[in-house]
């Protein structure tokens, strides 16, 4: 399962060097923070609901108003 990422999802970094296994965490969070219904399905395909749950709640980058919008779909 692989996913182009694309440069306005992660305009920080060359989408090209993103590991999804070493870069799990920040891949979660870019993605519940700004990505589309894909990369969301995406996200929920990769990787265990745990982790997800465990990154929300953990976040220190998440937008307030995401963070409480997927702790309310998540249950944790």
């Amino acid at each position: 399962m692989h996913m182009e990422f694309r440069q306005a999802l992660f305009w920080d970094v060359d989408p090209k060097t993103i590991d999804p296994e070493l870069h799990a965490r920040y891949i979660i969070e870019r993605v519940l923070d700004f990505g589309n219904d894909t990369e969301v399905k995406w996200v929920y395909e990769k990787y265990p609901q745990s982790l997800i749950a465990e990154v929300v709640q953990q976040s220190r980058s998440l937008r307030p108003q995401t963070k409480a919008l997927w702790q309310a779909l998540i249950t944790i």
